[in-house]
């Protein structure tokens, strides 16, 4: 049975996403991969573009709540076995899971922040999608040495 694993963000649009988006490309057959948010902000667009540039597709994600993932799981009589959160808020908010399951935060900064902070400075598009890329690589550097 594959290891069921949760990548948690604030709002389940871009970090998490991709993540899932990675792990699903380069380990799905080790692991069930979740990704959620304590909110949620739909899928953000640039997010679907960069990792598209990569050859992965997160097109058909959608942004979904923790609530309802830990639903769907419980309904199958099933939990975590590991929670990924991927930035501060919601490492700092994250409940606690019962059970076998461990807590990990590593940290990304927000593509989404970044580029708007560019955007104020009058970057051009592709210097705020940089912004995206460098998390993506992050993420996949992350997600090539995951072993749990």
């Amino acid at each position: 049975m594959n290891k069921k694993v949760l990548f948690l963000c604030t709002g389940n649009s871009c970090r998490s996403q991709m993540a899932e988006g990675w792990l699903r490309h380069l380990r799905g057959d080790d692991y069930e991969v979740y990704s959620a948010g304590i909110e949620t902000h739909g899928l953000n667009p640039n997010a679907v573009k960069v990792m598209a540039e990569s050859g992965v597709d997160i097109s058909m994600h959608q942004s979904s709540l923790l609530d309802d993932v830990l639903s769907e799981l419980a309904s199958r009589n099933e939990t975590l076995d590991v929670v990924i959160t991927v930035c501060g808020h919601a490492h700092e908010n994250c409940p606690v899971f019962l059970g076998d399951g461990k807590v990990v935060h590593v940290g990304f900064d927000d593509p989404p922040k970044l580029a708007a902070e560019l955007a104020a400075d009058k970057a051009d598009e592709e210097t705020q999608l940089d912004c995206y890329r460098r998390v993506r690589d992050e993420i996949k550097a992350f997600v090539e040495g995951f072993d749990y």
